[in-house]
């Protein structure tokens, strides 16, 4: 696949100095994202009462998948078997990555939902480390959920919190996929066909759910300002971060999202937290920034394609 960024021509006398290639760009890439994924999940939680949650993740799924298809207007002929199966996978981590957030954040509060959910990326950047320094970053982040608990996990909701660490897993199989894809197809056509196949999942158990609700005027500018912050906003970013970092760095990055979290839950949503739990916050993210040192320490950048 052609990348989009072509080489630099080679010029003639000194060159200036430039920041290399690969730095804060795509970091930047993945830290918008966070924002406006959580300050979107934030959004649906106020959407929840009047569409349900199966409503809610319908409505942010079916019109991202809309207006990346518009915009990518995606090229179907010319991918092999293993490229459309790489895109139906992605698909299919989208729809069970929702579905369980949107349950779990229904049960717990966004910041602890997120500190739950993240332990997928950071398991993920674990693995791929193979070293003991990242085992020990893992035993922190245990911790922090033990923490977590203190107050006793009845208070979070154990269903929740057992649909979050759910989340979690299909998290860390997104991002996997999201990097498979993007070296797949060009652009965002690979995100637009995958969203595709995660709304095309999620539709039948929204509309048995919501019903009607979909189609209130409210509800459904509701659902498109999720569906750009939650979706094809962080989305895109993510596809195109996924291509100049490593996937253990990007999954430690995507670790800020409790504390991001957090913030949106009280701004957007009021929900406080306890000392504990932001403590509990603090451990898993102090565990995640050691682990993507480990990541780093591990293997050498990639050079940009």
């Amino acid at each position: 696949m052609t990348d989009t960024l072509l080489p630099d021509r080679p010029t003639p006398g000194p060159v200036p100095t430039r920041r290399p290639r690969g730095g804060l760009g795509p970091v930047g890439l993945v830290l918008g994202g966070a924002l406006s994924v959580q300050f979107g999940s934030a959004v649906a939680a106020l959407l929840f009462p009047r569409s349900g949650v199966a409503g809610a993740v319908t409505l942010r799924l079916t019109v991202g998948a809309v207006l990346l298809l518009v915009a990518c207007r995606p090229r179907l002929r010319g991918h092999g078997r293993a490229d459309w199966a790489a895109a139906a996978a992605f698909g299919v981590a989208l729809a069970g990555m929702n579905s369980l957030f949107y349950q779990a954040i229904e049960r717990v509060p966004l910041g602890p939902a997120v500190t739950l959910e993240v332990l997928g990326p950071l398991a993920l950047s674990v693995v791929t480390a193979r070293r003991a320094a990242s085992w020990a970053c893992a035993v922190l982040a245990l911790a922090g959920v033990a923490l977590l608990g203190q107050g006793g996990f009845e208070r979070l909701d154990p269903v929740g919190a057992a649909l979050a660490l759910g989340a979690g897993a299909m998290w860390a199989a997104y991002i996997v996929l999201s990097a498979r894809v993007g070296r797949r197809f060009p652009g965002a056509d690979g995100l637009a066909l995958a969203l595709t196949v995660a709304a095309l999942l999620t539709l039948p158990i929204g509309v048995a759910d919501a019903g009607s609700a979909l189609l209130d005027p409210v509800v459904l500018a509701l659902g498109g300002a999720v569906a750009v912050l939650s979706s094809v906003v962080p989305y895109t970013m993510e596809l195109f971060a996924l291509r100049r970092l490593p996937t253990a760095t990007f999954a430690v990055l995507m670790s800020l999202g409790p504390a991001i979290a957090a913030l949106a839950g009280w701004l957007v949503l009021r929900q406080a937290l306890t000392v504990a739990e932001v403590l509990a916050i603090g451990l898993v993210i102090a565990a995640s920034v050691g682990a993507v040192r480990v990541s780093a320490a591990a293997a050498p950048h990639p050079e940009p394609r």
